[in-house]
């Protein structure tokens, strides 16, 4: 949960939890937690570390500027996990969605097979380049005029896949 918020967040994140392993620890903070409290715990100690996770991010009180990637006529509104392309909108499962925002984020680099399976379905999944073609499969088919012919979705063959984003004038 935490790393999903924070694909568009920097809201504070404090993990309550019984779990008092390092190694639990370590994956929360992984996972984009800026404090992690474990059980039993205090009220006041609570109240203390969120007053100190406040604190701490006080300075950078802005929303984050970018709520939305856009490539060509394709728009991605993070805020609102919803895409549209030539303003129609794109109904995307939540899967297709994590893909689509790593290529978007990476616009116009070739992503590795292994960085977008780790990075959508987790490390575990680092070697299944079979779920990563299904799904490029079906973001092609949602997204391209002929998925058979990319445009916007393209492959390097044998080394990944990249989202061919038209430059921006400066």
């Amino acid at each position: 949960m935490a790393r999903r918020l924070r694909e568009f967040s920097d809201v504070p994140i404090i993990m309550l939890t019984a779990k008092a392993r390092e190694s639990d620890l370590l994956r929360g903070f992984e996972a984009g937690a800026d404090d992690y409290l474990t059980k039993p715990f205090s009220a006041k100690e609570l109240l203390a570390r969120v007053r100190a996770v406040l604190k701490r991010t006080a300075h950078d009180s802005a929303p984050r500027a970018e709520h939305e990637l856009r490539c060509g006529a394709l728009r991605m509104d993070l805020m609102r996990r919803s895409t549209t392309l030539e303003g129609r909108a794109i109904v995307l499962t939540p899967t297709e969605h994590n893909l689509l925002y790593q290529l978007a984020s990476h616009a116009n680099q070739v992503l590795l097979h292994e960085q977008l399976l780790s990075a959508v379905w987790g490390e575990e999944y680092r070697d299944d380049v079979d779920y990563l073609r299904t799904y490029i499969r079906h973001l092609r088919r949602k997204l391209e005029a002929d998925p058979a012919h990319p445009k916007l979705i393209v492959t390097s063959s044998g080394v990944g896949y990249m989202l061919v984003c038209p430059e921006e004038p400066a």
